[in-house]
C-alpha cells in the first residue's frame, strides 16, 4: 500500500537554506524509493477553503519505508535545514 508524505510550504524564511536543502533532498528521498509526485504547480481549490501555498508530494511504497526516511541518520540533517528555512504542513498520508 502506497504512503504520501505532503509538504505545504506555508513560508520561507530562509531562501539560502532553503536552496541548499534542495540541491541535496533528491538523492536521499530516492535512496528510501520515493519518488517526488507534485512540486509546486498551480492547485485550484474545488470544495472547502483548504488552499496549499506550494506543496509538495513523495510517494513511498509503503508507510514503512516512508517512515524510515523521514527517521533516519540520512534525512536528519535535511529535516533540520529544511524546518530552519520553511514554516510548513507536513502530513504522512496511507494510500491505497
Amino acid at each position: 500500500m502506497s504512503a504520501f508524505f505532503l509538504f505545504d510550504n506555508l513560508e520561507v524564511t530562509d531562501p539560502q537554506k532553503l536552496d541548499e536543502y534542495v540541491q541535496a533532498v533528491r538523492p536521499v528521498v530516492e535512496e528510501f524509493g520515493g519518488r517526488y509526485r507534485v512540486v509546486g504547480g498551480c492547485a485550484t481549490t474545488l470544495e472547502g477553503d483548504w488552499g496549499p501555498a506550494y506543496p509538495v508530494m513523495i510517494e513511498f511504497e509503503g508507510v514503512e519505508q516512508a517512515r524510515a526516511w523521514y527517521d533516519s541518520d540520512a534525512y536528519r540533517e535535511l529535516k533540520a535545514l529544511r524546518q530552519s528555512a520553511v514554516k510548513c504542513n507536513a502530513v504522512l498520508i496511507e494510500g491505497v
